[in-house]
Formats: structure tokens, C-alpha cells, sequence
């Protein structure tokens, strides 16, 4: 109860709630674009370097097993969620591809929830974290868009131009683009390199992410209405899922060596759903599947979940596994 109470009471959590306020109250408060396109900037392009000089110092044994341990569950998930999608509630095969796609791959913003969350709670996780996010973003979307093209029609362009097209968008995706080339920086320049410009990249931090999930919350509640209007079959996914893939993530951390935070870190990427790369993918490769079903249950039900109850709650389950 303390972890939850702990999660419920930061900064971040009660922005994201002032903004979902503010929508419900239709308040005109809003984060111009401009800025909130400069913030999702900073803060994956913090995440990639932090995580980059980690990285630097990190031994290819130590980051072996646990980047196999996500690349795993990049497979696993969206095989799973596409099954259940399709024979349990009964979505058409490009809805459940897409939904697949969505919960296989990872939020870049979830990430940065709980490592802000860790951080505040004394626990020390791996550095080399954000690597597994990076590694984590693509897989799941290519293996959804694959079962699409082998459970439908096939598309008259071949099902690898669908592919290679939603290959290109999630690398040349603003996201991956910041958070590997923040990678690539942060390890050649290391820890050291990275100092002088930490007091900006790192003790800021917090109240940008503040900002960002102000704005969040506000677009969280609009998407509200088309979560309700799919059915509680997609509400019983969006709140199943996170618990299935967390408990997947923290059992293949513990299984891979991880740390006991860094174990809560893979567990709540494996249960966090994209909303950046996976979408602009599936638009290109999907145009057939309702776009609303997916971004209403990554942003409007699983995302608010994983921040408010599912962290504090992977982050206890990885304290009675570890003892």
C-alpha cells in the first residue's frame, strides 16, 4: 500500500491527473505543441545518453542475457496478444494485428515513469536499461504486422513492402532516432563526457516530465470515449495484458540476472504499450484496422494503469521474488 500510495502521491502521477482533470472540467488548458514536442525531445534524448554512458561501462556479459530476455519477450508478447485478440474476443485479424503490435512493443514514456519511480525509491536498477528499451521497440511490431499478412488476405504489393515500410517508419521514428543516437552518444562520450551537461539532462529532468504528462492526461481523457464505445472486451485486454506481460517481464529479469530493479524496469516495459512508433507503423502497413481501438487502449486505459497501480505493483511482486 505504501508503493501505491508512494506512485499516487509523485509529481508526475498528479500532473497526469490535473490534466485528465482539466479535460473532464473542458478547461482550455493545454501544452502549446511547440513546447510539448520540445519536452518529448529532452526527455528521449535524456534517457538515450544517461543510458548510453551506463553502457559504456557495462561488460557484454553482464548485457547479454538480459537484451535476449527482452528480444524474447518482443516475439512472445504479440504472439500471445494476437491469439487471445482473435479466438477469446473475437477481433477481426487486422484489429487484433494491430492491438499486437501496440502491446508487443514498448512506451518510451512508461520507461521514464518508472525509472523516475525507482530513483525516488533508493532502488538501483542497470544502467544499460534503455539499450533493452531501444532493442524492444521494433521486434513486436514486425512479428504482428507478420501474423496479419499470414492469417488475412495477402496484399496485392506482397506482404514484404508492408513490412520493409513499417520497418523504415519505426527506425526512422523521432523516438528511436533520439533514444539510439542518445545511446550512441552517451557511450562514447561516458560518464565523464557526460557531466557537464548533466545538471541540465539530469537535474531537470523531473519537471519536464511533469509537463509532458500534464499534457498526457489531457489527451488520455479524450481518448476515454473510444475505449468505451469498442466494449468491455477491449477494457478486460487493455487491463489484462499489463498484468500477463508484466509478470512475463519481471519472471524473464529474474531468469536473465537482472538486479531487482531492473527486473521491475523489463517487467514494466513488457507491460507498457506504445503509442509513438507503433502506431505511424501500423498506419502504413494496417490501414484497414481501427486506429481509435489501439490508441484509446494503450493511452487511455493501460498507460494511466502502469503509472498509478501497475508499477508500485510489479515493483512489490519483485520484491517478495527477490526476498
Amino acid at each position: 500500500m505504501s508503493l501505491a500510495s508512494a506512485a499516487l502521491l509523485s509529481p508526475p502521477v498528479l500532473c497526469f491527473g490535473l490534466g485528465a482533470l482539466a479535460c473532464a472540467l473542458r478547461s482550455n488548458l493545454r501544452v502549446p505543441a511547440p513546447v510539448f514536442e520540445a519536452v518529448s525531445i529532452y526527455l528521449l534524448l535524456a534517457i538515450g545518453l544517461k543510458g548510453g554512458a551506463e553502457l559504456a561501462e557495462t561488460r557484454w556479459s553482464d548485457f547479454a542475457a538480459p537484451a535476449a530476455a527482452g528480444l524474447a519477450l518482443g516475439v512472445l508478447i504479440p504472439l500471445w496478444c494476437f491469439v487471445a485478440l482473435r479466438r477469446l474476443a473475437g477481433f477481426g485479424v487486422a484489429d487484433a494485428a494491430a492491438l499486437a503490435a501496440h502491446y508487443g512493443s514498448v512506451s518510451a514514456v512508461t520507461f521514464i515513469a518508472v525509472v523516475s519511480y525507482l530513483e525516488r525509491a533508493g532502488t538501483p536498477h542497470e544502467g544499460f536499461m534503455t539499450a533493452i528499451l531501444a532493442l524492444m521497440e521494433a521486434p513486436a511490431i514486425l512479428v504482428a504486422l507478420l501474423l496479419a499478412r499470414m492469417a488475412g488476405p495477402k496484399a496485392e504489393s506482397g506482404p514484404g513492402d508492408g513490412l520493409a515500410a513499417a520497418l523504415h517508419e519505426v527506425i526512422s521514428a523521432k523516438s528511436f532516432l533520439l533514444l539510439v543516437g542518445g545511446l550512441v552518444i552517451g557511450g562514447l562520450i561516458g560518464k565523464t563526457g557526460l557531466a557537464p551537461v548533466r545538471p541540465f539532462f539530469g537535474d531537470l529532468f523531473l519537471g519536464f516530465l511533469c509537463l509532458f504528462l500534464l499534457e498526457l492526461g489531457i489527451v488520455a481523457a479524450q481518448k476515454a470515449d473510444a475505449a468505451w464505445q469498442a466494449g468491455g472486451r477491449l477494457l478486460a485486454f487493455a487491463l489484462a495484458a499489463p498484468l500477463v506481460n508484466g509478470a512475463l517481464g519481471l519472471l524473464a529479469g529474474h531468469l536473465a540476472g537482472l538486479s531487482e530493479g531492473g527486473a521491475v524496469v523489463l517487467a514494466t516495459l513488457a507491460a507498457s504499450a506504445s503509442y509513438i512508433a507503433a502506431p505511424a507503423a501500423v498506419r502504413l502497413a494496417l490501414p484497414e484496422a481501427n486506429a481509435a481501438y489501439s490508441l484509446a487502449a494503450s493511452l487511455a486505459i493501460t498507460f494511466p494503469f502502469n503509472v498509478v497501480l501497475g508499477i508500485p505493483l510489479y515493483a512489490a511482486l519483485a520484491a517478495w521474488l527477490y526476498g
